[in-house]
């Protein structure tokens, strides 16, 4: 349907168009299209970059197959990731950091993702920080991040997410890094788990392949967050 110029709606201020047509934006693509047809209005508030930042993108296994064929769609998405589209800029972090190798450029993309509170990317970012063996302050900054992503209850959820991604976008094609004995977190001396990590991760592995109750649970029972940050470095280095 087009909206006649001379109805009132058409007076509606083009702020007004933004926050309606970002709020459309946020449910779907496809309802954001048909929106942009109705008017002018429309079809302009559609191009402000808080628009193309607020976009719905559906997870990988549910991405139609021919968005990666067709130009039209290439063309949204790249305006989609020079917007700052934080789930974009997750999902591209994790290709240049674990598929090409490209460290520095990864960790901007993560960081610039993870500013704007993507639970995702805050978890990767974590987990990337708490590999680093050449910075203690990054690695610090990662396990305050496992900190405020485990205080406001988003762990779960951004693990879960970057897992999906991971290992559902590109089989076969992620690298992941490998684990040694100085990346471990928990350093206290005085923490009766520290360092059992690895044996309770190939524990719920094994627990696993039997189908058994016992690959639950993770390392949610173990009161130390920083033995907690190591199972889960154990958990990212090992996704198949």
């Amino acid at each position: 349907m087009t909206i006649d110029c001379s109805s009132k709606i058409a007076f509606i201020p083009n702020d007004i168009w933004v926050a309606i047509t970002s709020k459309v934006a946020s449910a779907s693509i496809r309802d954001l299209y048909s929106l942009r047809m109705t008017c002018k209005a429309a079809r302009d508030a559609g191009e402000a970059d808080i628009v193309h930042r607020s976009v719905s993108i559906p997870p990988p296994h549910a991405t139609p197959w021919w968005w990666c064929l067709s130009p039209e769609a290439k063309r949204f998405f790249d305006r989609c990731m020079a917007a700052g589209h934080p789930e974009l800029l997750f999902r591209e972090a994790l290709r240049e950091l674990f598929i090409r190798r490209n460290e520095n450029v990864g960790l901007q993309m993560l960081n610039s993702a993870a500013s704007t509170g993507h639970a995702a990317a805050k978890y990767a970012l974590t987990m990337t920080l708490l590999l680093r063996t050449d910075d203690n302050d990054e690695k610090q900054k990662g396990l305050e991040l496992y900190r405020e992503l485990d205080a406001t209850g988003s762990l779960v959820e951004g693990k879960a997410r970057c897992f999906s991604i991971l290992t559902i976008s590109w089989p076969g094609e992620v690298q992941m890094p490998r684990i040694e004995e100085q990346h471990t977190v928990c350093a206290s001396p005085r923490c009766s788990t520290r360092g059992h990590m690895p044996l309770l991760y190939d524990y719920r592995k094994r627990a696993a392949e039997r189908n058994s109750v016992h690959a639950f649970g993770g390392a949610a029972h173990i009161p130390c967050i920083q033995c907690r940050a190591d199972y889960d470095l154990q958990a990212f280095v090992n996704l198949p």
